[in-house]
């Protein structure tokens, strides 16, 4: 069966080819926007997160660590069941994943995809996010071998760079204006929901604004 609008951007989730690194999927492929979270899932920070979507009756898309995916299953079985898209982000999130071995590529992806399995068997694994957007040619070209889609980004508030922005109030005051100033029809949005309590403040802010203006997927 083809896949869900709720699980894939655009027409073809596995030949999916964007401007991103190496063919990387930058944009939904409509005017949707795809927020994603990235590093999880945090036992505390990801059900606060899952908490405000659901207020909002939105859906995200959660780029789930291996050994976080098979220490907090509840975490992910919940995601799974409220419907959210649930991708690849490596192992260990070794920032240089593309550069070792192939064998251990394999290792890390494929055990990855079983984590997220186990835990939400219903959840197909239809991308895979490399750590800070690292894809080399041999990570891409497994990826695809897998069966996923490598899977980039268009908008960056980096709210994982605290030693710029700091935490609390200026932190949430960069995100949300971040967001606001370069969101636009199509966009794919990077944040972090692991461990980062100011970004789950900043989209309580965001949601409603986001939510009256664009159709989120």
């Amino acid at each position: 069966p083809s896949p869900s609008p709720a699980h894939s951007f655009g027409p073809s989730h596995a030949l999916s080819r964007g401007d991103g690194p190496l063919g990387a999927v930058t944009r939904t492929g409509s005017d949707a926007v795809a927020l994603t979270f990235d590093d999880g899932p945090d036992p505390v920070t990801t059900p606060a997160l899952l908490d405000l979507l659901g207020r909002h009756d939105i859906k995200a898309t959660f780029n789930l660590v291996g050994w976080r995916a098979r220490d907090n299953a509840t975490v992910v079985r919940r995601m799974g069941a409220e419907g959210h898209t649930i991708c690849n982000h490596s192992w260990q999130h070794l920032m240089d994943l593309g550069k070792h071995p192939l064998d251990y590529q394999k290792w890390d992806l494929l055990n990855t995809t079983a984590a997220i399995n186990r835990a939400a068997p219903d959840s197909p694994v239809r991308y895979m996010r490399a750590p800070g957007g690292n894809f080399t040619p041999p990570l891409v070209d497994l990826i695809r071998e897998l069966g996923m889609a490598p899977l980039y980004w268009d908008v960056d508030p980096r709210d994982w760079d605290s030693a710029h922005f700091g935490h609390g109030p200026p932190m949430v005051l960069h995100i949300v204006s971040s967001v606001q100033a370069h969101v636009k029809p199509g966009r794919i949005v990077l944040s972090h929901d692991c461990k980062h309590p100011d970004t789950v403040t900043a989209y309580a802010a965001l949601l409603p604004w986001l939510k009256d203006r664009y159709r989120l997927i």
